[in-house]
C-alpha cells in the first residue's frame, strides 16, 4: 500500500453546528430567502459537490444567484472555522500521528477550497498529511479527483476512508478499495471493508504490512 485517503466530514470530525451557524448568517446577510437549514439537512448535503449544495439549497434562485450565495456560505464557513472548529472524532490525532511515519497520507474532499487546510491547522495535522484534494481545486467528480491525486503523486495502491454512498460510488468510479466508516452521517450496504472507530485503522495497516 503506497497511500491512504480520507474523506472529512463525517469521516474525521463533525463541522455541523458551525456550518449551520456560518451559512445561517450568510444567507440572511446576503438574502430575502426563508431557508430552513437545519443539522439533519445540512448532514445530508454533506460529500456532495459545492454546485450539487448550491442546487439544493437554493432551488428557485437563478443558477448564478445559488452560485453567489453558495459562495458567501462557504467564505462565512471558513472564516468561522477558524475559531469555531468543528468537533474532531476520538483517536483521529493518534492515527494520523501514527499512520504517517509508515504510509502516507492524503484527503480528498467535496468541499470548497480552503477548508482541508483550516482543517489542518486547528487541529495540528500540517505535517502528517503528504497532500490534497478538493472539489474547489478540480470542479470535477470525487472519483475524479481521486484519480488526479494519485497521478499527481504516483499512487497504485491505495484505500479510500469514507462515510458515504457518495464515497463508494467515488470508489468505484476511481477504481480503489473503499473503507466504510461506520460512526459517520452515511450508509452503505455494499461495502465490505469497515471500521466501527478510526483507530480501527491501526489494526487494519498491520495486517496490511504483514501481507495479511
Amino acid at each position: 500500500m503506497d497511500g491512504i485517503i480520507f474523506d472529512v466530514d463525517g469521516t474525521l470530525w463533525d463541522a455541523t453546528e458551525t456550518v449551520l451557524e456560518s451559512w445561517t448568517q450568510a444567507i440572511t446577510e446576503n438574502s430575502d430567502l426563508d431557508i430552513d437549514v437545519s443539522s439533519p439537512r445540512l448532514r445530508g448535503l454533506f460529500g456532495k459537490t459545492m454546485d450539487e449544495i448550491y442546487r439544493a439549497l437554493f432551488p428557485s434562485l437563478p443558477k448564478e444567484e445559488q452560485k453567489r450565495l453558495g459562495d458567501l456560505c462557504f467564505e462565512y464557513e471558513n472564516r468561522l472555522l477558524e475559531t469555531k472548529p468543528g468537533v474532531l472524532y476520538e483517536g483521529v490525532q493518534e492515527v494520523f500521528l501514527t499512520l504517517s511515519e509508515k504510509i502516507p497520507l492524503f484527503i480528498v474532499s467535496n468541499c470548497q477550497c480552503g477548508y482541508i487546510e483550516i482543517f489542518l491547522k486547528v487541529n495540528g495535522l500540517e505535517d502528517t498529511v503528504k497532500d490534497h484534494l478538493c472539489f474547489g481545486d478540480t470542479l470535477t467528480s470525487k472519483g475524479q479527483t481521486i484519480l488526479r491525486l494519485m497521478k499527481e503523486n504516483g499512487l497504485q495502491d491505495v484505500v479510500y476512508v469514507g462515510d458515504t454512498k457518495g464515497d463508494y460510488l467515488a470508489c468505484q468510479e476511481a477504481g480503489i478499495p473503499f473503507i466504510f466508516a461506520e460512526y459517520g452521517f452515511g450508509d452503505v450496504p455494499e461495502a465490505k471493508d469497515r471500521i466501527k472507530k478510526l483507530t480501527d485503522l491501526l489494526q487494519y495497516a498491520k495486517g496490511v504490512a504483514k501481507g495479511v
